[in-house]
């Protein structure tokens, strides 16, 4: 699964989808899609990341409250 960098736009291979999906976790493991290979595997903090498209995150992968009426 790829998801981007809001910043740059670039793309992440996400090596763990279940801590994508998980929101007790504020980051994830992926290797970063730029330039000419994939480069090493870092960290990435999921308040960093959208869709390809540039659609946010859903909550309830990043908001472990995401149920609770504000």
């Amino acid at each position: 699964m790829f998801v981007a960098e809001k910043a740059t736009g670039h793309l992440i291979e996400v090596l763990d989808s279940a801590a994508l999906f998980d929101p007790h976790l504020d980051s994830i493991r992926g290797s970063l899609h730029y330039g000419e290979e994939a480069q090493d595997p870092e960290s990435f903090q999921k308040s960093e990341l959208v869709f390809p498209s540039g659609e946010p995150l859903p909550k309830c992968w990043t908001d472990p409250n995401y149920r609770r009426k504000e």
